[in-house]
């Protein structure tokens, strides 16, 4: 859903209006009374699990946020901003951080279309969680919010940027210019862009492992550094997303083609001794939300306030 409206944004002739209502129709069927959001459904259409996942809550009210501030007929965008209205509550018990950070993405959305105090005020409350975690785990060599690189690293300190473009506390913006230049200095190896591999993972001190390198990551990445851009004016950011988008066309650490343009998918990811060939769903919208990233900023999209 977040692809096609910000493909929609971009292009000024294919109107994917039928394809996000489909999309919208599943957030429907899948948001539970209490505002939550089932993530497994069968093809019968019964839900597979009783609770889904953090993750999947916030990209899907991170997906409602993109609705609501989309040139979507009205009605769809009332469905949205109910979807959210409904989830946001469920946030504010949760611990995952990466939950956190798609809904402030969301927020951001969210306040475009509708500005309100209220919508603010939950960027400033959800911003400060972030910037609680850095300060509890950051250290002089690591400059984090957790002890360990995990995945879709990038979504965090992107997560700040957009938080202090909406309130202006400068001590958002520090920290996300600290953790983006922590985990670029982690992941630029020799000009290349090499995320932390999930084998493993990278915890403090630790081994860094470099395989198996993820699209979700490279994604992140671009989306970040191309924020980090509009919000500081830094051209290191942009030239940094630049490379980082490369890694999808073989500029990476084992000179391979990882989009395949003639199935317009993407493989899953690198490993050390082969690429996995499987293009699954979570690889190519990756390499989609990169390319219109990308896409975006060379078109001069958004005005130079904006984020």
């Amino acid at each position: 859903m977040i692809v096609a409206i910000k493909y929609q944004r971009l292009k000024t002739n294919p109107d994917l209006t039928p394809l996000i209502r489909v999309y919208l129709a599943f957030l429907n069927h899948m948001q539970k009374s209490d505002g939550g959001f089932h993530n497994y459904l069968s093809y019968e259409r019964t839900y597979l699990d009783v609770e889904g996942s953090e993750d999947s809550m916030g990209r899907a009210l991170w997906a409602c946020g993109c609705t609501l501030n989309s040139s979507t007929p009205r009605d769809m965008q009332m469905v949205a901003k109910d979807l959210f209205d409904q989830g946001l509550p469920k946030v504010w018990n949760a611990i995952g951080i990466r939950f956190h950070a798609a809904v402030l993405l969301g927020l951001y959305e969210y306040y475009q279309a509708i500005p309100s105090e209220h919508i603010k005020d939950c960027a400033e409350k959800l911003g400060n969680i972030l910037f609680e975690r850095f300060q509890d785990q950051t250290r002089e060599d690591w400059q984090w919010f957790e002890p360990c690189l995990t995945y879709d690293n990038a979504r965090l300190p992107q997560a700040l940027f957009a938080a202090y473009s909406l309130v202006g506390e400068k001590q958002f913006l520090k920290a996300a210019e600290r953790t983006m230049d922590f985990l670029l200095k982690v992941q630029m190896v020799d000009g290349i862009f090499v995320p932390v591999g999930n084998d493993g993972w990278y915890k403090y001190r630790g081994n860094r492992p470099f395989y198996d390198q993820q699209p979700l990551e490279a994604a992140a990445m671009v989306d970040a550094a191309v924020d980090a851009y509009y919000i500081t004016k830094d051209k290191h950011y942009l030239e940094t997303a630049e490379t980082v988008f490369e890694w999808f066309l073989g500029r990476n650490s084992r000179q391979v083609m990882v989009y395949n343009s003639k199935t317009g998918g993407c493989y899953d990811g690198i490993a050390q001794q082969y690429v996995n060939m499987n293009q699954g769903a979570e690889s190519s919208i990756s390499y989609l939300l990169a390319r219109l990233k990308i896409e975006e900023v060379r078109q001069g999209f958004w005005h130079q306030e904006e984020i």
